[in-house]
């Protein structure tokens, strides 16, 4: 089996179409999506629907979820952004997506815990910051998945942990907002041979100059500071 897992695309469509063809390069042809797909001031349409042409197995993600059913009352601005770019049937797909996926007997897909696609399964948020949860409590998130591999996203962050006695659970990390100190596009290849199982963390750069420029358009200076530099602004700014 050799897998791409990507995540989080955030609309970002240069990082997505670098990641694609680094992915491509490598003769991989199976590839997962773990959610977020458009959500973001960038180019929503056009990601989805190269995504939608692709046909990927995806999961949905939070952003997904609330681009594809909020009423525009209830939208932020980012929301409302991103739907008012978005065709019909293209939030019809974000919302169509199934919460979780089984790619097969032993790898569960999920966006972020299995029942919560808005909690994160490997951190935990403490003082505005995402640390690495605990083990038991990652297991206790997980409930009763019988799986060999759980692949996650939502938190951005590129890592992996090991249950004992439990499943290995990998974040590839965010194609297309990465806030990990680097503004590459991040993904991950994962690749079993007669029962062994080796994960590559990716992290690629693109033209994240011109991603951030996009955002500065589109009235999201806190967006452009992250594409243009892997870090979340600072405070007040």
């Amino acid at each position: 089996m050799n897998l791409a897992v990507i995540s989080d695309i955030h609309g970002n469509l240069p990082a997505l179409e670098a990641v694609l063809a680094d992915i491509a390069c490598r003769g991989v042809t199976e590839v997962v999506n773990l959610g977020d797909c458009v959500l973001g001031p960038l180019w929503p349409r056009e990601t989805c629907a190269l995504l939608m042409t692709r046909g990927f197995p995806t999961v949905r993600g939070n952003c997904d979820r609330s681009v594809a059913t909020l009423a525009s009352a209830d939208m932020k601005p980012l929301q409302r952004y991103t739907v008012g770019q978005l065709e019909e049937a293209q939030r019809r797909w974000l919302g169509d997506l199934p919460a979780t996926l089984w790619l097969a007997q032993d790898i569960l897909a999920v966006h972020g815990c299995p029942d919560d696609d808005n909690r994160y399964l490997l951190e935990d948020k403490e003082q505005d910051r995402l640390v690495r949860a605990p083990v038991d409590a990652i297991a206790q998130r997980l409930g009763r998945a019988d799986a060999a591999l759980v692949l996650c996203g939502h938190s951005h962050q590129q890592h992996m942990v090991r249950l004992l006695g439990g499943p290995l659970v990998l974040n590839p990390g965010s194609v297309g907002l990465s806030e990990v100190g680097t503004p590459h596009a991040r993904y991950a290849l994962v690749r079993r041979d007669n029962g062994v199982m080796m994960i590559d963390l990716v992290a690629l750069d693109y033209d994240h100059a011109g991603a951030a420029k996009r955002a500065t358009a589109n009235g999201s200076p806190r967006w452009a500071y992250i594409l243009a530099t892997g870090f979340t602004p600072p405070e007040g700014a």
